[in-house]
């Protein structure tokens, strides 16, 4: 029995463990993890890298060799045995092309502009998955104030019948009481299904699915309560950090990289060129070689004015994406004070809210102890219930509210949604 016992044992003690992690409840660091590993946008923008590198591999093709070799075989028709063969090798280098280095360093940039732009899209995507995340926490924080609401209308509906058989109160206090009742029912059904479709757009996010519990992000709420603080060094910070900014900055350096490019037509290109060539006319043995090394120099003096009309065509677009530049940067500066305000005013409102539960609770509270003494009517016991729910409805809503107004806060700074990345 000992030998059947040890496996046992040492499986569940390997088991136990995964267990309790999928048991464990999911926190928003998972979420955003999940969402940045699993979603596709996150690999679509990788895609978008890996274009951008295969096009600087190509245009560093430019400064290397050419080398292409042909065979030919010709066989004539009314005589077999005469048969040509012939065969080539060219090489092909460019010595010097002074276009070659703007539009090499284009596409670099335009591979860093890329690649600012995968990691901006996976940072939109992990906020996107944050927003979810307490969406859905707060539909669950909603069910349970309606899931509180029910329980107290039916323990009051048990008691007014209680009371009516008693003849202590009318009919129409227990009408009023079912009537309560059959609202808080129908509140309930209506958050149950508010939470199973954040649930469902929560699981589409992440790509995977959340059976259990999501975990209330204390630290996020506890740094959403900090009044926030804007200067122009934050704002500036912020304007550095963006990856939406830098990728931005990237594109016209490129641009102006692009538009160098027809100034350097008028500089003479030098080419080299080495070939050698067998063939042989007659037997199949009988072969003569021949080659040449040759050297090619291009000078376009005159290209009839093409080269100021394409250098003209590229600044104006490089002047607009400098423009388009500085009305990003102004867009940074106006999120972030924007945010601010926006975190301030459901900060205020949380405050108002947290008073305006604590009333409510107050309020139900003692016209219960005073409809049970018969000194308050059902419809005021009715609309104490219900003031109560609003109370805690509008309490978990401005709390997450404030949570999500300090995530827009994080992203307009370019920071990661939770922690630092």
């Amino acid at each position: 029995m000992r030998t059947v016992k040890r496996p046992l044992v040492f499986l569940a003690v390997l088991v136990s463990p995964l267990l309790s992690a999928q048991d464990a409840p999911l926190t928003i660091e998972r979420a955003v993890q999940l969402a940045v590993e699993r979603n596709e946008r996150a690999a679509i923008a990788d895609t978008t890298v890996a274009a951008a590198e295969a096009r600087v591999r190509r245009g560093r093709t430019a400064f290397l060799p050419r080398i292409d070799i042909n065979g030919n075989l010709r066989a004539d028709y009314d005589n077999g045995t005469d048969r040509t063969l012939s065969t080539s090798a060219l090489l092909t280098q460019t010595l010097f092309d002074a276009r070659i280095f703007p539009l090499y360093r284009q596409l670099r940039l335009e591979r860093d502009a890329a690649q600012f732009s995968a990691k901006g899209s996976r940072r939109i995507l992990a906020f996107d998955a944050a927003a979810a995340f307490l969406t859905t926490l707060s539909f669950e924080q909603v069910l349970l104030a309606a899931e509180h609401r029910r329980a107290f209308a039916q323990q009051n509906l048990d008691d007014v019948r209680a009371r009516f058989e008693a003849g202590l109160v009318s009919s129409n206090d227990v009408t009023r009481a079912e009537l309560e009742l059959a609202t808080a029912v129908r509140l309930l059904a209506q958050a149950a299904g508010d939470v199973q479709s954040s649930r469902i757009d929560l699981e589409t996010l992440l790509k995977a699915e959340v059976p259990g519990p999501l975990a209330p992000p204390d630290s996020l709420l506890q740094a959403a309560t900090a009044p926030p603080a804007m200067n122009e060094a934050q704002i500036s910070a912020a304007q550095q950090r963006r990856s939406d900014i830098a990728a931005t900055r990237a594109r016209v350096e490129a641009l102006r990289a692009f538009a160098e490019e027809p100034s350097k037509r008028f500089i003479p290109s030098v080419l080299l060129n080495a070939q050698t060539r067998n063939i042989n006319d007659g037997a199949i043995r009988n072969r003569n070689n021949e080659g040449f090394v040759g050297v090619t120099v291009a000078w376009p003096v005159f290209d009839a004015g093409t080269r100021s009309a394409e250098t003209a065509e590229r600044n104006a677009l490089v002047r607009g994406a400098e423009l388009q530049l500085e009305a990003a940067l102004r867009d940074v500066a106006q999120q972030m004070r924007g945010g601010a305000v926006q975190l301030s005013t459901e900060q205020a409102a949380l405050r108002e809210a947290i008073a305006g539960l604590r009333a409510a609770r107050k309020n139900a509270d003692e016209t219960t102890a005073l409809y049970r003494e018969g000194l308050a009517s059902a419809l005021e016991l009715a609309d104490a219930n219900q003031r109560l729910f609003e109370a805690e409805v509008a309490e978990v809503t401005a709390r997450y509210r404030m949570a999500l107004a300090y995530l827009g806060l994080r992203e307009a700074e370019g920071a990661w949604p939770v922690g630092e990345k």
